[in-house]
């Protein structure tokens, strides 16, 4: 092969390199970090699953775990739809309420003349 052919290679090769270290590799390590989390479930854990839906681990079979979403309501999930384990830190905060005048003015409709119109 002459310099002119391997030139032309270069950047090819260049671009293989920069996928596998930017892409491939990444997500593949993201992959084993899900499952190997997913597979040391334990009952009493609170997940989320990828859904959004949030439960606590009742039972773990070998691909499926019954979570409970509210009292004395349980389903079963495969383990794979199981997004995070929630930790009490997580937990989604609650938006603090709305004024009054806010949400009567939104609810009547009216727009109030402090607001720019664009």
């Amino acid at each position: 092969m002459d310099t002119g052919q391997l030139t032309s290679l270069l950047p090819l090769v260049l671009l293989v390199v920069v996928f596998y270290f930017l892409l491939i590799r990444p997500q593949r390590k993201r992959q084993q970090e899900a499952v190997q989390m997913q597979n040391s479930l334990t009952t009493g854990a609170r997940v989320m699953t990828t859904t959004g839906l949030f439960g606590t681990v009742v039972a773990v079979d070998n691909e499926d775990v019954i979570l409970e979403v509210a009292p004395g309501v349980e389903t079963r999930w495969v383990k794979a739809a199981i997004g995070r384990v929630v930790t009490p830190g997580d937990a989604p905060a609650e938006e603090p309420a709305e004024s009054d005048s806010e949400t009567s003015a939104e609810r009547d409709g009216d727009q109030g003349t402090d607001n720019k119109q664009s």
